[in-house]
């Protein structure tokens, strides 16, 4: 098998390929990439198949291939009872399957081009033969399958005779129908009526589609205004300074994702891949390169701590300072991607919940067609309808007062419009009688203005002993106010200054406070770092011994089974002799040697008694075949007698008649 897969490796890397394959990346495959790398192998034999198949469905892809394979007389290893096995690996793109199938494309990749070529002329002719043997063996079966001329003439006789009573039997039923007045109109009527009934039964079946189309339509329908009536409240409620505050989050969110934690994380994934790749580049190794490289580890670490160890030493203060920042900014940027990572899972989590409640809003509003309400929004809207119940209670009865005084009212409105109509009418007469007409209106007028200057001068007068009492009574609140703080004004001014004080001091203490914090994390996570080195050293040499351990064992119980077969097989004893290992391999082998000879001999009985019974077969089968035979000339026979009955019958009838 690694004979197999070596050829493929270095065929797909040679022209027209150009892969850039090994032993190991190409047994790590995905399936699919496995099936695209047999597409682009059977592309290259036959152009027509070059095609992506992500951009096909498996079962054209498999049919495709299935096609393309059996075009080239590609015979999968096995027996016939796998194939089902092989169609489901070509389908699935199983490695025991698609590895045999590209090392023998690979092989005779010329020869199959040729093939390939040359089947596109000559597939349609095989079609035809094929055809041709297939209609050819049916009409050897319908020549041998036992039916002579004879009894088909009989049979086309019996059922022309039948045809003929049928068809006296229609006339009969004619002339009966013909002695009934309007059967033409009757027949019409029945032929309508059929008609008409199958139609019918087509409008229904368009009507019940239609009902539910309409029904669906209507769903659709209240799942878009729902959803239209939910936006709208969503921009109802939204401020503009809310949704510039949330743009503003989402924006600076985005930024710092895209400018610093993708860009790091897609930095890491670069080097774990280019790391990767070297690995993978690099030859097999064995126990000593290993126990090399952990050599070499262990030197580097050395000298890495001993590097720490002088700078410690040395302890530069400018550079702890700087050490300390570096730790202080490596710390806020820690906790910053915490956070960012916990926005981001929060995130996701809110719109899956919220995709959630969607899709049980919609199943609650399909449901019953109506927006289901909480328990505590449905006892508030339960508290609210009963208020508003008794608010429109009162307001109704309020209204129907309110209705009978306007009644009365506009009763007495008119009554005394009438009455002020008549004054006018004989103030009017009175006026022109001594020939001032117009002097009431004109009098009324200016009883009108003259009431209104007087409102107007009463109201300035009110607004400004208004205004003068309020400015009276704030300069008195602000003196008041004032002789009530001037104390504690006294008292917070050196307690101002107590603060600022604290303040700096405060200030002074929380920078050493964070220095020393940031120094204390550094050497936790300095020493949690060597504390976990040391535990997978330690691990790492747990291992070792317990695989030593074993190794011992074994190499032990091999040494001792040894010295038992040699004690065994020096023995005096015939008895412990036979207990030898070598001694029972002997006794199987002859027994083994014994049964083939017996099975020898079985051979050859049934080979000399293979041709007397093969004859008795055949004598067997052709008994079989007499008797059924017989069976189907007497099955024909009973069918005529019942034939020649009905016949009989019929005529009975017509005498009848």
């Amino acid at each position: 098998m690694s004979e197999q897969i070596k050829f493929i490796v270095e065929q797909l890397n040679k022209e027209p390929f150009k892969k850039t394959f090994n032993l190991i990346t190409f047994d790590s495959l995905e399936p699919l990439q496995l099936l695209q790398v047999l597409n682009e192998v059977l592309a290259e034999i036959d152009p027509k198949h070059n095609i992506d198949i992500r951009e096909e469905a498996p079962d054209q892809t498999a049919k495709r291939m299935f096609s393309l394979l059996g075009i080239l007389k590609y015979r999968p290893p096995g027996s016939a009872s796998d194939m089902s096995a092989f169609r489901q690996g070509l389908v699935t793109g199983s490695k025991p399957v698609i590895h045999p199938i590209l090392h023998w494309l690979l092989q005779r990749t010329n020869e199959l081009k040729k093939r390939a070529y040359l089947a596109r002329f000559l597939v349609k002719y095989e079609e035809l033969v094929e055809g041709f043997k297939t209609l050819h063996r049916e009409c050897e079966q319908l020549k041998n399958c036992g039916f002579s001329t004879a009894e088909i003439r009989r049979d086309i006789n019996a059922m022309e005779e039948e045809k003929d009573q049928l068809i006296k039997r229609v006339d009969r039923l004619k002339k009966r129908v013909d002695t009934v007045s309007n059967h033409q109109r009757m027949l019409e009527m029945a032929r309508q009526l059929r008609v008409e009934k199958e139609r019918e039964e087509s409008l229904m079946q368009q009507k019940q589609e239609q009902k539910n189309q309409l029904f669906h339509a209507e769903q659709r329908l209240q799942r878009a205004q729902q959803q239209l009536k939910d936006l709208r409240q969503a921009s109802a409620d939204a401020k503009p300074e809310s949704l510039m505050k949330r743009l503003d989050e989402e924006i600076k969110f985005n930024t710092y994702m895209v400018s610093d934690k993708f860009p790091k994380e897609l930095e890491s994934k670069k080097k774990t891949v280019h790391y990767l790749q070297k690995v993978v580049a690099e030859p097999a190794m064995g126990q000593s390169d290993l126990s090399e490289l952990e050599t070499k580890i262990q030197e580097i670490n050395t000298q890495i701590n001993q590097l720490i160890e002088r700078r410690m030493m040395r302890n530069d203060p400018m550079d702890d300072k700087l050490f300390l920042f570096r730790q202080q900014a490596s710390i806020i940027s820690r906790k910053k991607e915490a956070k960012a990572e916990e926005l981001q899972e929060g995130r996701e989590e809110l719109s899956s919940m919220e995709k959630e409640l969607a899709q049980k809003t919609n199943q609650a509003r399909d449901f019953d067609g109506t927006e289901v309400l909480k328990g505590d929004e449905f006892k508030r809207y339960v508290s609210k309808l009963r208020s508003k119940s008794t608010v429109y209670k009162k307001k109704r009865q309020e209204l129907a007062e309110l209705r009978a005084e306007y009644g009365v009212l506009q009763r007495t409105e008119e009554i005394l419009k009438q009455r002020h109509e008549a004054i006018q009418q004989q103030l009017q007469a009175v006026e022109a009688k001594h020939g001032i007409t117009g002097f009431s209106d004109t009098q009324e007028e200016l009883e009108r203005v003259s009431a209104l200057k007087s409102e107007l001068d009463e109201v300035k007068g009110r607004t400004l002993d208004e205004m003068s009492e309020m400015v009276k009574k704030l300069n008195a609140l602000i003196a008041e106010k004032k002789t009530a703080l001037a104390p504690v004004i006294k008292e917070l001014r050196p307690l101002r200054q107590k603060c600022q004080e604290l303040t700096q001091e405060y200030e002074e203490k929380k920078s050493l406070y964070d220095s020393c914090a940031a120094g204390l994390e550094s050497n936790r996570s300095k020493l949690e770092q060597e504390v976990q080195g040391l535990r997978e050293e330690c691990g790492q040499e747990e291992t070792r011994y317990h695989y030593v351990n074993c190794l011992k064992k074994v190499t032990e119980r091999q040494i001792q089974r040894a010295a038992d077969e040699m004690k065994l097989y020096v023995s005096a004893d015939p008895q412990e002799r036979r207990k030898a290992l070598r001694e029972q391999y002997n006794r199987n082998i002859l027994e083994q040697e014994n049964l083939g000879k017996k099975l020898r001999e079985k051979q050859k009985a049934v080979r000399e008694s293979h041709g007397p019974n093969m004859k008795q077969v055949k004598m067997w089968r052709d008994f079989e075949q007499l008797m059924e035979c017989k069976k189907q000339c007497f099955q024909k026979q009973q069918n005529q007698n019942s034939i020649g009955q009905v016949i009989q019958e019929g005529g009975e009838d017509r005498l009848i008649l």
